[in-house]
């Protein structure tokens, strides 16, 4: 029988039977049901996700009609891969205009809000001067990173030492003191990005630290909506599942403890959110055809869920992605057009 080669979730290259393919693809939609309470991939979708797998050519793309745009994050990756030692102002032009990204975000190495907040008048500079010099749209994007203030570096008490102490009222309340200090550190940052002419804000990475870290980004985001009523807000999340760590944070009705990318985009929305990046962990211990599964269900199921525009992370380790910096030219095409095409995604 024919091998067809694939990809692990690590990105080691295996082969792989028809038989062998499909059985992965139908146990991944499977888990992804099982875990988000949402229904499988349909036949059709199966033999569609099978065909772009197995397809001869090295690179694939989307069809004719169905092309998307992109957005970023962490735009300063071509002088940190070393690649070329170039500005960041400079990096944007490259996206823009080599590498034809749709938009750009602009950050800082140091990516969180509490340490940009420091730099802030350099970091207006350098938006500027990037979009006197772009005709994309740039962002500016850093993340929550709700356990920079924690003790020795912040002003609230680790909750991640507390907890295995038994001190648990402690631990709830240093993570509701640490999400007022990060609303009014991201909400200064971002108002300050929109006065130096930024076309929106991203909060990447959010909910890294659990529920408390995904609450700050929601509470920020509902207050620069209500000042900045036309000011874009990109949201990525940093996993599939929203870890409980306080558990018992809430959004107006929302429970946010547990919540999957379906449900956590209906919150976004009602945050002010206008771009929702869902993310799906890849798993490194299994195939490609098993990951990208589980990522179309999940991702099928948010675009269903979702008014507001959704744009997957497509990046290491996520979006069916393995966990290596050098992505296969093979898998990463195959990644993209499914999510395209099965999972109805609106950008990446």
């Amino acid at each position: 029988m024919e091998k067809i080669m694939t990809f692990m979730g690590d990105g080691s290259r295996i082969f792989m039977n028809a038989a062998e393919i499909r059985a992965d693809l139908e146990s991944g939609t499977a888990d992804a049901a099982d875990r988000g309470k949402i229904p499988e991939l349909t036949e059709d979708e199966i033999n569609h996700l099978f065909d772009i797998i197995t397809a001869k050519s090295k690179v694939v793309g989307v069809e004719n009609g169905k092309e998307i745009v992109t957005t970023t994050d962490s735009g300063i990756k071509i002088p940190m891969q070393g690649f070329v030692p170039v500005d960041r102002s400079t990096n944007a032009q490259i996206h823009e205009r080599v590498l034809c990204s749709d938009t750009f975000e602009l950050s800082h190495i140091d990516y969180s809000f509490k340490q940009i907040k420091t730099i802030l008048p350099t970091e207006q500079s350098v938006l500027e001067y990037t979009q006197m010099n772009m005709t994309a749209p740039v962002l500016y994007g850093a993340m929550p990173n709700l356990g920079l203030y924690t003790v020795p570096d912040g002003p609230v008490a680790n909750w991640n030492e507390l907890l295995p102490q038994g001190e648990i009222q402690a631990a709830l309340a240093a993570q509701e003191e640490a999400v007022e200090y990060a609303v009014k550190d991201m909400v200064f940052v971002s108002g300050g990005m929109f006065d130096a002419g930024a076309d929106g804000i991203d909060f990447d990475t959010v909910g890294a630290s659990g529920d408390a870290d995904f609450l700050a980004a929601l509470k920020a985001t509902q207050i620069l909506r209500e000042k900045y009523p036309d000011y874009a807000v990109e949201m990525g999340m940093a996993g599939e599942f929203v870890l409980g760590i306080h558990g018992d944070l809430y959004f107006g009705p929302d429970r946010l403890a547990g919540l999957y990318p379906h449900q956590q985009v209906r919150v976004a929305e009602k945050a002010g959110v206008t771009i929702f990046g869902p993310v799906v962990n890849t798993n490194s211990l299994r195939s490609f055809p098993w990951n990208i599964a589980r990522v179309c269900t999940f991702i099928k199921a948010c675009a269903e869920a979702a008014r507001i525009p959704i744009h997957p992370n497509v990046g290491m380790g996520v979006g069916g992605i393995p966990l290596t910096l050098k992505v296969p030219v093979e898998l990463a095409t195959r990644a993209v057009k499914a999510i395209v095409e099965i999972g109805k995604a609106d950008g990446l």
